[in-house]
C-alpha cells in the first residue's frame, strides 16, 4: 500500500521524546520546513487513481487525524519497516509519548517518533463573540473579563511526535471488535443511518427499480427538486455505497459551491471518496470504487497547484466522512487512536501546564465566562 511513497528510507528519524530538548525558534522553523517538504513529496506521489484510493483507505483507519498527518505517519512508518525497526508495514495505533505512558506503555529504547504537524493554539476572549474583530488574545495565565466568551484558536503549527504501538511495550491495549462482512453484504444499520442523514438535510430519498429511471446512473442527487435517488437492482453493499456517495454530494456540492459547479470532475472524486472512506471504516470491500487519474483532476483548478488541490480535496473528504461517521451508531474499524486512551484527561493536563505531545489543547473554562473550542485534527 502506497509503496511508492517510501522516500527517505535511509534518512534517520530525528529525536525521540526521551531525548528531545527545547528548540530555538530557528530550529523549529527548520524542522517545520523539512516536514512540509516531506509532506509535499508524499502528496506529489499520489499519481494514479489507485494511489488516491489507497491513501483514502488508509485515512479511514486513522480518521481521527488530518489527511496530511496520515500521509506523514504512513511514509515514516513504512521507512521504519524497511529499516527493520517495526515488524509490519502498516501502523496499527499511534499516540504521543505521554499518551502511551498514560496507558501503562512506554516507548522502546532506540525507537524514533514519527513527526507530524501539531496545532499551536492560543486563547482569545470577546464580550461580543459574533463580531469577528472583537476577539483579543489572552496572555499566559490571564483571566477573561466578566461575561466574556473564551475560544481557543489555531495560531500556528509545530512539529510533534507520535509512535506506533509496535514501538512500545507495557500493559496490553483493550481489544476492539472489528466488523466482518460477506461479499455483497452491507453493515447492519448503515443504510438506515445514511438515509436518516439525507432526510435530515432536507432531501427526499427515492428508490428506483433500475438505472434507466435515473439516466443510467447508480444514484442521483437533484438539488432542484431536493431528491436523492438510488437504484435497488444492486446488492446491499452497492446500494449503501451509492447512498454514501449521494450523501457526499448533498453535503459538499450544493449550488452555492462554485468550485463543484466549475470542476464537476473534482465533485465526483470527492463524493466517491467520501463513500470510499465511509465504506472502508465499516470494513466494506473497496474493489469497485473508481477514482479518475489524479494528475488530470488535480490540474484542473486555475490558480492552484495539483498538490494544493489534492490536499484541500482530501481534507474536505475526510472532514465530511468523519461528520457522517460520527452520526452513525454502526460497528466500525478503529480510527488509529489506541482503545482506552483518555484524550480529555491529557488535554486537561496540558491546560494546567503539563505538556502532552499529540494532544490538542482545549480552552480553560473560567466561570462565569462562556467557553468554546475550535476543533483541530492532528
Amino acid at each position: 500500500m502506497l509503496a511508492h511513497l517510501t522516500f527517505g528510507t535511509n534518512r534517520r528519524q530525528e529525536g525521540t521524546m526521551a531525548t528531545r530538548t527545547r528548540l530555538t525558534r530557528a530550529e523549529q522553523d527548520a524542522k517545520l520546513e523539512a516536514l512540509h517538504e516531506r509532506l509535499t513529496e508524499a502528496v506529489s506521489g499520489l499519481v494514479s487513481g489507485e494511489d488516491w484510493k489507497r491513501a483514502i483507505e488508509f485515512a479511514a483507519r486513522f480518521r481521527s487525524r488530518s489527511f496530511n498527518n496520515t500521509l506523514l505517519i504512513y511514509v515514516q512508518h513504512y521507512a521504519a519497516f524497511e529499516n527493520g525497526r517495526v515488524p509490519d508495514p502498516m501502523p496499527t495505533y499511534v499516540a504521543g509519548f505521554k499518551q502511551w505512558l498514560s496507558m501503562g506503555r512506554s516507548v522502546v529504547k532506540g525507537q524514533s517518533g514519527y513527526q507530524i504537524l501539531a496545532p499551536v493554539t492560543a486563547r482569545f476572549a470577546s464580550a461580543t463573540p459574533e463580531v469577528e474583530d472583537s476577539w483579543r488574545r489572552l496572555g499566559r495565565g490571564e483571566r477573561p473579563a466578566w461575561g466574556e466568551t473564551v475560544r481557543s484558536k489555531l495560531v500556528g503549527l509545530r512539529p510533534a511526535y507520535v509512535f506506533d504501538i509496535s514501538q512500545t511495550d507495557g500493559d496490553p491495549v483493550p481489544e476492539t471488535k472489528q466488523p466482518t462482512l460477506l461479499q455483497g453484504q452491507a453493515p447492519e444499520g448503515l443504510w438506515d443511518g445514511l438515509a436518516t442523514q439525507v432526510v435530515a438535510r432536507g432531501f427526499e430519498l427515492r428508490l428506483v427499480s433500475n438505472a434507466q429511471a435515473i439516466g443510467g446512473a447508480n444514484g442521483l442527487t437533484d438539488y432542484g427538486s431536493h431528491e436523492v435517488s438510488v437504484r435497488t437492482d444492486m446488492d446491499d453493499a452497492a446500494q449503501v455505497k451509492t447512498l454514501a456517495h449521494e450523501l457526499g454530494h448533498v453535503m459538499l456540492h450544493g449550488p452555492d459551491n462554485t468550485d463543484a459547479v466549475m470542476h464537476r470532475g473534482i465533485a465526483e472524486v470527492e463524493a466517491e471518496s467520501v463513500a470510499l472512506m465511509v465504506g472502508a471504516a465499516h470494513g466494506l470491500a473497496t474493489d469497485d470504487y473508481t477514482i479518475p487519474y489524479v494528475a488530470s483532476w488535480a490540474s484542473s483548478v486555475p490558480g492552484k497547484t495539483p498538490v494544493e488541490v489534492v490536499q484541500s480535496t482530501a481534507e474536505r473528504v475526510r472532514g465530511t466522512a468523519v461528520k457522517i461517521l460520527d452520526q452513525l451508531e454502526t460497528s466500525k474499524v478503529g480510527d488509529g487512536t489506541p482503545p482506552g486512551l483518555d484524550r480529555d484527561a491529557l488535554a486537561q493536563a496540558r491546560s494546567t501546564g503539563r505538556r502532552a505531545p499529540g494532544v490538542s489543547t482545549s480552552s480553560e473554562v473560567r466561570s462565569p465566562s462562556k467557553a468554546t473550542v475550535e476543533a483541530v485534527a492532528l
